[in-house]
């Protein structure tokens, strides 16, 4: 892509994103990402009602009258994009590829983060880690990251959840919250994994998937191929039969996507390229409000 007209999607992304993450997202994203916890901020007479627990007892022992701590929320965040960039997001029957949805999401996310003074960063990931983004603040850096996402190019096509999940928890030492952006179309068992990262992090799983891939139409004679392994097959989509079996196999790892986070208590949301993002992610805020 030339410079300038990389520079015209990354514009016109700043533009849209930046927008919604200010009028939409203000408040949802501040209550639904809390910080890392409560910090000391001072101390206050005591009143009546107050948590005998908060009593700063060296200070009431000084003044020899009941002083309570105040504590308030650490609010400064930091935040990591997992993006998954694999062969199947550039996949799409709609207006968007799913690589689309996933960069505008991101990049949403990213302002959003930005607006509340939150560092951000990012790991690119296929069957293997792609780059790091280390985690910092302001425009030019997210402009960066948008960037990043429309032009990357990975060595690998495949996917695997584990290697992006693993690298989270081993080098992202700070608490942080991890948005796992992917169409989550694996076969592996990535729970423990999951799990993992979520008692050490706040990670919160995003599905982007094409409608498409829930259910084939019937159209005859298909040459169709698997963007992550290059394998090539012609289908007969007029059959019934074969038509249920898919559908089938979409409802299967679907559930077992939803089992997979609900035991590992992440929340998750999936988002069609079909569907309006915006209402997704504030069904996800709102699920954590």
């Amino acid at each position: 892509m030339e410079t300038s007209e990389l520079l015209k999607k990354v514009r016109k992304i700043e533009i849209k994103t930046r927008g919604l993450s200010r009028n939409i997202f203000a408040g949802q994203y501040h209550t639904a990402f809390k910080g890392r916890g409560m910090a000391f901020s001072e101390v206050r007479e005591y009143q009546y009602g107050d948590d005998v627990r908060t009593i700063d007892w060296n200070v009431t022992a000084r003044f020899n009258h009941p002083y309570i701590k105040v504590f308030e929320e650490e609010r400064e965040l930091t935040v990591m994009l997992l993006i998954d960039v694999s062969g199947s997001r550039f996949f799409g029957t709609e207006s968007l590829y799913k690589k689309d949805m996933i960069t505008e999401i991101a990049a949403t996310l990213a302002f959003s983060a930005m607006q509340n003074n939150d560092k951000i960063g990012v790991i690119f990931f296929s069957d293997k880690m792609e780059k790091f983004i280390p985690p910092q603040k302001g425009r030019k850096h997210i402009l960066y990251i948008i960037r990043e996402l429309i032009e990357f190019k990975p060595q690998n096509s495949q996917t695997d959840l584990s290697v992006a999940l693993q690298y989270l928890t081993n080098v992202i030492k700070k608490r942080c919250t991890a948005f796992l952006i992917s169409d989550f179309l694996v076969q592996q068992d990535f729970q423990t994994d999951l799990t993992l990262a979520n008692r050490k992090h706040d990670v919160v799983a995003i599905q982007v998937y094409d409608q498409r891939e829930t259910e084939l139409p019937s159209v005859g004679l298909v040459r169709v191929k698997d963007a992550e392994t290059g394998r090539e097959m012609l289908i007969d989509s007029a059959s019934k039969n074969l038509r249920n079996n898919y559908r089938r196999w979409w409802e299967e790892q679907k559930l077992r996507l939803d089992t997979t986070f609900k035991k590992s208590k992440v929340d998750a949301v999936s988002v069609s390229t079909a569907q309006d993002y915006v209402k997704a992610l504030m069904a996800l805020f709102n699920l954590r409000n």
